[in-house]
């Protein structure tokens, strides 16, 4: 058993809206719904939602409607607002301050996944089974082909990985990240071509409740230095490869092959239906 952290806390900057509801799938599904759904039938018990104060109402309501039969079958949902930790400004302090509010709500090893995104069963089933063995001192990172988690209507960011054998040896943020007309896959921050099979990270991981020990730690340290920064962000990528750098975290990789699905801009909304046409996100039967 583990528990589902589900960052939906998110402005959507550059949708132009909250996405963390957009109906996506056939019979009006949320991203939220896909990942909720993949995580209890690959053995979650309880589903944290990492949220802002003024679209807790609407979450609630969502999730009432939509997973009733789970929370009946015995699987835990709660809310943490994240606007309500750290101090107060208009823009989230980032995805690690994201996993480290929900502390509380975690009571052993937990998978991470934003709210925004679709992974797939089989990602989520690749992390289930790695977290309920992780040690204190690793953690696990499901990668994706990049080719695979690209849109056709804009450029992304994403976490470049260098990987060896099963393990991460390295995670890079690059922003601007698109295909070009001749089909080469370029970033413009940091400056870079970058291969189709290339393994990148959609922020899904796993971690053993530990991991919130050195987040808050990071956390602490990031507000020293960029507490005055109102743009600043703490990201979880960041917070990772610094710990593995003093070489006290080893972070395994569950790679999938599985298509990422997502609306990063808003054209990207008539594609991910298309893409999620056929694919409902039924509730698990005789969860928990």
């Amino acid at each position: 058993m583990f528990t589902l952290v589900v960052m939906a806390a998110g402005i959507g900057r550059r949708f132009g809206g909250d996405k963390q509801l957009v109906e996506v799938g056939p019979d009006g599904e949320s991203f939220l719904d896909y990942a909720i759904s993949s995580a209890v039938t690959a053995g979650a018990s309880k589903v944290v939602l990492v949220v802002r104060s003024e679209i807790e109402s609407a979450l609630r309501s969502h999730v009432d409607s939509r997973h009733d039969a789970l929370q009946r079958a015995g699987v835990t949902f709660s809310y943490v607002l994240q606007d309500q930790h750290g101090p107060p400004r208009a823009k989230p302090w980032g995805t690690a301050q994201a996993v480290l509010v929900a502390e509380a709500e975690v009571p052993g090893s937990f998978v991470v996944c934003n709210a925004d995104d679709y992974y797939g069963p089989a990602a989520m089933t690749a992390l289930a089974s790695a977290a309920v063995d992780l040690n204190d001192g690793e953690a696990c990172l499901c990668g994706y082909r990049l080719g695979r988690t690209l849109s056709a209507t804009g450029s992304v960011s994403r976490g470049v990985c260098r990987v060896s054998g099963d393990r991460l040896d390295s995670i890079v943020e690059h922003h601007g990240v698109t295909r070009r007309a001749d089909g080469t896959i370029t970033a413009t921050e940091p400056t870079a071509e970058l291969g189709e099979e290339t393994v990148v990270s959609m922020n899904l991981w796993a971690f053993p409740r530990a991991a919130f020990d050195w987040i808050g730690d990071s956390f602490e340290r990031f507000l020293a230095e960029h507490g005055e920064d109102a743009g600043a962000e703490c990201l979880l990528p960041a917070v990772v490869a610094d710990r593995m750098a003093q070489g006290a975290l080893s972070v395994r990789m569950a790679s999938t092959t599985e298509a990422w699905i997502g609306v990063t801009n808003p054209d990207d909304l008539e594609a991910a239906r298309a893409a999620l046409a056929g694919h409902p996100a039924a509730d698990p039967e005789g969860a928990a």
